[in-house]
């Protein structure tokens, strides 16, 4: 029998990619909103135990989300290029949290495609955001999917 184990091992629990970057999110979120570092919070997380058997933050996500907040600045100048009604400063925090995210792994990941990235983030995005949003991000993010489809295939 085929191992199935698209996850990680964590607590007794295997881990989906898509809950790894869901944890991701919300740590990164939360970052969002303190001055204490990422890594601070996933310990002080860590401390209080698993709370909830829907989302557990593993290190694996605090790595991912430690990993996007080094890169925010050059991922905010993607999102500024492809959100062309919304200034970085006027973006809501959880569309911020989710458009770096995706787009953090579309551009720096090797083996997340786009169209995978994009998907994650739209679904996270429809569990945690409103319909609006979620429009919002799917609109940028596919703006930044046409954009390398064109590159890609040298027409500009």
């Amino acid at each position: 029998m085929a191992n199935k184990n698209n996850g990680q091992e964590n607590g007794g629990f295997k881990k989906s990619k898509r809950a790894l970057r869901e944890g991701a999110f919300v740590i990164y979120f939360e970052s969002l909103f303190r001055d204490d570092p990422i890594k601070d919070i996933y310990d002080i997380t860590s401390e209080c135990g698993e709370v909830s058997e829907n989302l557990r933050i593993s290190e694996e996500s605090c790595e991912l989300a430690c990993r996007v907040a080094e890169k925010a600045a050059d991922l905010d100048r993607i999102i500024e290029k492809y959100s062309t009604k919304r200034s970085i400063d006027r973006i809501p925090k959880i569309n911020l949290a989710l458009l770096r995210l995706a787009l953090y792994e579309a551009v720096y990941s090797d083996n997340v495609p786009v169209n995978v990235a994009i998907s994650e983030a739209v679904a996270i995005a429809e569990k945690y955001a409103q319909d609006a949003d979620v429009a919002f991000i799917n609109g940028v993010l596919g703006a930044y999917s046409r954009s390398q489809k064109k590159d890609a295939s040298g027409n500009e």
